[in-house]
């Protein structure tokens, strides 16, 4: 299950990173509002992460979506129509955040289910 996890991981950090670097406009990612866009994407990203890599810190999970987050704002400054911006950056802080939490919330439960059983 693990290898599930790492994979459909990389495969959600392979289509962020297309659509945060396309030229292309997507109807749908055009016509939601920015920012949630980015909490959501990086709640994802951190619950892929955590389920992926457990064993992982939670300070370096945070650590490397927060590098990816300020590589992406890097990235699109040198892209046509693209510009850098911090509140990008804070949005996907906050989802990672919110990721963090919801995982949490799961974790605390299964590991309670597992207790339950044992």
């Amino acid at each position: 299950m693990k290898h599930i996890y790492q994979i459909t991981f990389f495969a959600t950090l392979l289509l962020i990173v297309y659509l945060a670097t396309t030229t292309r406009e997507i109807e749908v990612v055009a016509n939601s509002w920015d920012k949630l866009n980015h909490l959501v994407a990086f709640a994802v990203l951190y619950l892929l992460l955590s389920a992926a890599y457990e064993s992982l810190q939670i300070k370096m999970r945070v650590m490397l979506l927060m590098a990816f987050a300020l590589q992406i704002e890097l990235v699109q400054y040198f892209i046509p129509g693209r510009d850098f911006s911090w509140l990008d950056i804070v949005a996907d802080g906050i989802g990672i955040f919110i990721g963090w939490g919801i995982w949490q919330l799961l974790f605390s439960k299964l590991i309670k289910l597992r207790l339950k059983k044992s």
